[in-house]
């Protein structure tokens, strides 16, 4: 059973307790690092890069009176600054959908990036404003990566304009990263679900197909190892996938699509030096998911205009509900 939380809520909750929570926000804020946090595992692939995250990925914590399952959504921001081409329509309405499903929602917010520039903060609000205000269901405004703070008296105008902002929401400061106040907003996030029995075996970390996690791990070693809009202009999808029982060991065939040639020049790295580092990576990673050897086989295609092609995008996973 997954008992992260080093919280006691059991005495608070007298009958037992499930839902979902929405974690949305602007790209970079923390919310797959704070998913992970809960989940006490990872779930959702993190990079520093913004708009990292394409699909909403439900992680689950399961303890004894309570089962809460957090989807963590692609970021949402103005249409200038988002992925482009109906990818980042639907990344966008992927995020909206995680929010519409959810029994209660957590805004997460970068508090580092507003230290060093204020003025962002209405500008990465601005598309929640007016959805929050009118919202019946339980709300938590969470102001994250506070330990860049060593003066917290400097959050003070933060919060209180936030407050203005949200006059019905609470307000967590929290490092997600370093687990900074994460069981005090776990406590209250978790005293919002509604009543109800589980629905995810409680052994399950994840809403996620295994092999969709797998080609995740690749995709956030390409992320890593690759710059400006060539990581955005990648996809990647598990081909085949071999179960080698008497090995102990999964074969897997997995494809790198990228939208132009020289793409896949920089994918493959001078000498295919780049490839086999991302494999190295991903397969180490990999490997420590499934519990056993992997033989990893990656591949890249030239695929142009993959970001507008609706059927290819629905194969990858996105418009359907079966991710998330």
């Amino acid at each position: 059973m997954n008992t992260q939380s080093s919280s006691n809520i059991g005495d608070k909750l007298k009958t037992y307790r499930c839902g979902w929570v929405a974690l949305i926000g602007p790209p970079n804020a923390g919310k797959s690092t704070l998913t992970n946090t809960f989940v006490g595992q990872k779930v959702a692939i993190v990079t520093s890069k913004p708009q990292t995250t394409r699909n909403k990925i439900g992680g689950i914590l399961t303890q004894d009176d309570m089962q809460v399952i957090f989807l963590d959504t692609p970021g949402i921001c103005s249409e200038k600054n988002h992925v482009q081409g109906q990818l980042g329509k639907l990344m966008l309405q992927s995020a909206w959908q995680g929010l519409a499903i959810a029994d209660s929602i957590v805004c997460v917010l970068d508090g580092g990036l507003y230290l060093k520039k204020p003025d962002l903060m209405d500008r990465d609000i601005e598309p929640f404003v007016e959805v929050l205000r009118q919202e019946v269901r339980p709300i938590v405004i969470v102001v994250n990566k506070i330990d860049v703070f060593h003066d917290k008296s400097r959050m003070l105008p933060m919060l209180a304009k936030l407050g203005e902002y949200f006059p019905t929401a609470e307000i967590f400061p929290i490092s997600a990263r370093y687990k900074n106040g994460t069981d005090k907003l776990l406590d209250t996030i978790c005293l919002k679900l509604p009543e109800g029995e589980a629905i995810f075996p409680e052994d399950q970390l994840s809403t996620v197909p295994v092999r969709f996690m797998v080609a995740e791990i690749i995709r956030e070693k390409l992320f890593e190892q690759l710059y400006q809009e060539v990581p955005y202009a990648v996809a990647v999808e598990v081909e085949k996938w071999d179960e080698e029982s008497r090995k102990n060991q999964v074969v897997i065939y997995a494809v790198i699509y990228v939208a132009r040639a020289s793409h896949k020049a920089m994918v493959i790295g001078q000498a295919g030096e780049r490839i086999k580092s991302i494999g190295t990576m991903a397969r180490k990673e990999i490997k420590a998911l499934l519990g056993k050897k992997v033989h990893l086989e990656l591949w890249v295609k030239v695929r142009e205009s993959w970001i507008n092609d609706n059927q290819f995008l629905y194969e990858l996973g996105f418009g359907t509900e079966e991710i998330g």
